[in-house]
């Protein structure tokens, strides 16, 4: 007797799918535009506070003047605590606790596809999103910043000015960088996701982690513990706003969070290789 042959769909479509899945979800869409807000929303703030009569109104306007490419590493800075570590568990929670809740989970467990192709899948339409993401938050803060405030530079903390070409190179810099922190919570919380059917579990837990990573780096009692807390690394990253560029904090931060990413995954593949379908 002849054993049938199992067919695979070919990786490139399995990984389109997974895309198409995750762009077409309303709360995808709402949170998008709401990262979109972020940049206007400080930039709008920070126009009212330049054209004020208060005592910052000068010297902000003297330092913003030109400068609107500081205006997308700012938001990016500003949405790195909480905002986008949201987004990316939120995507995470859908990714294997939200199939579960749906009952489709247990389809995907029983198909062909092997289990730790299917956590590679998962894993690459959040890592793409969260990419988009931040990208899509650096573009807009860009192009807010050079409106409301011209564009001639990048005005650095080391106090020089970065032409248009070397600022756009760092708002890139950054883009990555902090995507990197990201994919790291992300990581961690579809190891969550991977093993409770309840979205919500996820994102709670996911973003509690990060506050009380966040609150247990203000204790100079525990310094033995601080270079191992997921939020270590992202104080470290405004290095990107020096000339010349530091990169020793920068490496030791994105290492930090590879490592979570690494963590995360590997509990995610075991949890799943166990899990009843």
């Amino acid at each position: 007797m002849t054993n049938p042959v199992v067919t695979r769909a070919p990786l490139g479509r399995q990984l389109r799918s997974e895309l198409r899945w995750i762009v077409r979800r309303p709360r995808t869409v709402i949170g998008l535009s709401a990262l979109c807000l972020v940049p206007v929303l400080a930039g709008i703030g920070l126009w009212f506070a330049v054209d004020g009569d208060g005592p910052a109104g000068p010297g902000l306007a003297a330092i913003i003047a030109g400068n609107g490419l500081v205006l997308p590493v700012f938001t990016l800075f500003l949405a790195l605590p909480l905002l986008l570590p949201l987004v990316g568990a939120i995507w995470a929670a859908d990714g294997l606790a939200g199939e579960a809740q749906h009952g489709t989970l247990r389809g995907l467990l029983l198909s062909p596809v092997g289990r730790v192709r299917l956590l590679a899948i998962k894993a690459f339409g959040v890592a793409t999103m969260t990419l988009a993401a931040v990208a899509l938050l650096a573009v807009v803060g860009a192009v807010v910043g050079v409106v409301l405030f011209g564009g001639q530079g990048m005005l650095t903390l080391s106090g020089n000015t970065l032409p248009v070409g070397a600022a756009l190179g760092r708002i890139a810099l950054t883009v990555l960088l902090v995507t990197v922190q990201v994919w790291g919570v992300a990581a961690i919380a579809m190891a969550i996701s991977a093993c409770t059917e309840h979205p919500l579990v996820v994102m709670a837990a996911t973003m509690a982690g990060v506050i009380v990573s966040g609150v247990l780096g203000v204790f100079s009692s525990l310094d033995w513990l601080h270079p191992y807390l997921i939020t270590s690394g992202w104080n470290k990253l405004v290095d990107v706003m020096r000339d010349p560029l530091p990169t020793g904090e920068l490496w030791h931060s994105t290492a930090l969070a590879g490592c979570y990413v690494l963590i995360g995954l590997s509990l995610a593949a075991m949890r799943l290789a166990t899990k009843d379908s």
